[in-house]
C-alpha cells in the first residue's frame, strides 16, 4: 500500500516506511521530527520544472505530464520504491507543498498506481 502525507504532518506508526520524495529539504523541518527512512531527492521533479509549475493550479495537468515523462527515465527508482512497497507493506510518500491535491507525491503515487 502506497501512501501520501505532508511531512509536516505527525509521524504514525501506520506510515510505515516514510521516504521523503521532495528534491529540497523541507523549510524548518528538522531530521530528528522528520522520522524520515529515506530521502529520494532522485525522484522529485527536476528543478526547471517544479519552478516553472510553483504550485500554479492553472498548470497542474500539464505539470503531471511533464513529472510522469520525467519518471519513465527513472525506473530504477520507481523499481526502488516498489520493491520498498513489498518488503515493508506500507510506504507513505513524503512531501512539504502545502496544496495536498496538487503535488509531485500526487503525481508519482499516481503514475506508480498506473504501473501495477
Amino acid at each position: 500500500m502506497i501512501k501520501i502525507k505532508r511531512i509536516y504532518d505527525q509521524p504514525a506508526k501506520e506510515d510505515g516506511y516514510r521516504i521523503l520524495i521532495d528534491r529540497l529539504w523541507p523549510r524548518g523541518m528538522t531530521k530528528e521530527n522528520a522520522k524520515i527512512d529515506l530521502w529520494l531527492k532522485e525522484v522529485a521533479p527536476s528543478d526547471d520544472l517544479r519552478k516553472w509549475f510553483h504550485r500554479d493550479p492553472e498548470k497542474w495537468e500539464e505539470f503531471r505530464s511533464k513529472y510522469e515523462n520525467e519518471l519513465k527515465t527513472k525506473q530504477d527508482l520507481l523499481h526502488k520504491i516498489k520493491q520498498f512497497e513489498q518488503q515493508k507493506g506500507t510506504i507513505t510518500l513524503l512531501y512539504s507543498a502545502r496544496n495536498e491535491k496538487r503535488n509531485n507525491a500526487v503525481a508519482l503515487s499516481g503514475f506508480l498506481e498506473k504501473q501495477k
